[in-house]
C-alpha cells in the first residue's frame, strides 16, 4: 500500500493563521518538504482558485504553478493533483505544462485531471460551465489529446469539443501552411507517459472513461461505497475487453490525530463558523491510530486500495502528518 497526503494549500483556509502570501506560500513548500522526509510516496494538491465554503480574500495557490515550485523544492517524493480540472486550461496547453514539469522532477509527475464541478468558481473566472454529459465528453477528448502530445512527435486531432494540430495558418515567415500537427517538447521524462489518474464517481460516463484511458482511479467514501464504484469501473472494463487489475484504485481521506476539542479550536483558528464543525467533524476518518490502521487494512483488503491520499487538516502547524508516518504507514505497507 503507498501512501500521498496533500500539502496545504489554502482552498480549506488551512493557510489563514500566517500572515503575508510569501509566509503561506513557505508554510506550503515546508509541508511538502516535511512529506517527503516523513516517508511518504506522494504529495498532492487541489485545483481551485476560491476559498471555501466562501470565496475569502485568502491565499489559494494555483495547482501548476505550485507543483513545479514543489517539484524543486524536492527531490524524491511523486507529485499530483487531485484532480486537474479540465474546465480550466485547454488540453494542449496541459499536455505542455505537465511535459515541461515532469522534465523538470526527473519523472516524478502523477497527472490527475476530472470533468470539473465546481460551479461558483468557474463562472467566477469566466469560463462556460456545460452540462455534466459536455463536460464529461471534453474530459474523455482531453484525455486522448494529452495522451497523443505525449508520445507523438506531430500530433492531430478533430473532435467534438477540441481540435489540435490541424488547419491553415499564416508561419513566422507569413507564408500560408497546412498544420501538420502540434509538437509538444520537450517531451515527458517518463515512458510512454506520466502516469494518469482520473477522479470521479460518474457510474455511466465518467467510470467508462477511467475504463478506457486511466492508470489509476480516485473514489472518497465508506468501504462500502468504495466496493460499489469499484465493481462498477470493472464492469465497464469488460465491456471494454479491458483488464480491471491494470487500473489501480485510490482513496482519499481526512485525518485529524487528536482530539475533539484540538479539532474544534483549530477549525476556529481557520475561520469556520461553529455551524460547520459537526459536518467537517463527520468527514473525518478515525482519530486513533489503531482504528484507522484497522479501516486502512480493510480498504487494501476488501476495496483492493492500492494508494491512501491523507489530507490533514492541521498539516500547516500540527503533527498529525508525522504522527501518521510513524504509527499508521508502517503498519500497513
Amino acid at each position: 500500500m503507498k501512501f500521498g497526503t496533500f500539502v496545504p494549500q489554502g482552498w480549506r483556509l488551512d493557510l489563514v493563521q500566517i500572515g503575508g502570501d510569501h509566509n503561506k506560500y513557505q508554510a506550503m513548500k515546508e509541508g511538502a518538504v516535511r512529506a517527503e522526509q516523513a516517508g511518504y510516496d506522494s504529495l498532492w494538491l487541489y485545483d481551485h482558485f476560491h476559498t471555501v465554503p466562501d470565496a475569502e480574500l485568502e491565499a489559494c495557490f494555483e495547482v501548476w504553478t505550485a507543483t513545479a515550485a514543489l517539484a524543486e523544492a524536492t527531490s524524491r517524493i511523486r507529485l499530483g493533483q487531485m484532480c486537474g480540472c479540465n474546465i480550466y486550461r485547454p488540453p494542449a496547453l496541459l499536455a505542455k505544462i505537465t511535459a515541461n514539469i515532469d522534465v523538470i522532477s526527473n519523472g516524478r509527475l502523477d497527472v490527475g485531471l476530472g470533468a470539473g464541478w465546481y460551479q461558483h468558481e468557474c463562472v467566477a473566472y469566466g469560463y462556460p460551465f456545460e452540462k455534466p454529459a459536455v463536460r464529461i465528453g471534453q474530459l474523455d477528448e482531453a484525455v486522448q489529446i494529452l495522451k497523443g502530445m505525449w508520445t507523438q512527435d506531430h500530433f492531430q486531432f478533430a473532435g467534438q469539443h477540441y481540435r489540435v494540430g490541424q488547419g491553415s495558418v499564416r508561419d513566422y515567415r507569413g507564408q500560408t501552411v497546412e498544420l501538420a500537427g502540434a509538437i509538444n517538447r520537450p517531451q515527458p521524462v517518463q515512458k510512454p507517459h506520466p502516469p494518469l489518474w482520473i477522479a470521479g464517481g460518474g457510474e455511466q460516463l465518467t467510470l467508462r472513461t477511467v475504463a478506457r484511458y486511466a492508470d489509476y482511479s480516485n473514489f472518497m467514501g465508506s468501504l462500502e461505497q468504495v466496493q460499489h464504484k469499484n465493481a462498477v469501473l470493472d464492469e465497464h472494463c469488460r465491456a471494454l475487453d479491458r483488464d480491471p487489475a491494470s487500473i489501480k484504485r485510490s482513496v482519499n481521506i481526512n485525518v485529524f490525530l487528536g482530539t475533539s476539542g484540538e479539532f474544534d479550536k483549530l477549525m476556529r483558528d481557520c475561520g469556520r463558523q461553529e455551524s460547520d464543525l459537526p459536518g467537517l467533524k463527520a468527514m473525518l476518518y478515525p482519530t486513533e491510530a489503531p482504528a484507522l490502521i484497522d479501516r486502512l487494512g480493510a480498504l487494501r483488503d476488501q476495496a483492493r486500495a492500492h494508494t491512501i491520499i491523507v489530507y490533514f487538516p492541521d498539516a500547516a502547524r500540527g503533527h498529525s502528518l508525522e504522527r501518521f508516518a510513524a504509527e499508521v504507514i508502517p503498519a500497513l505497507r
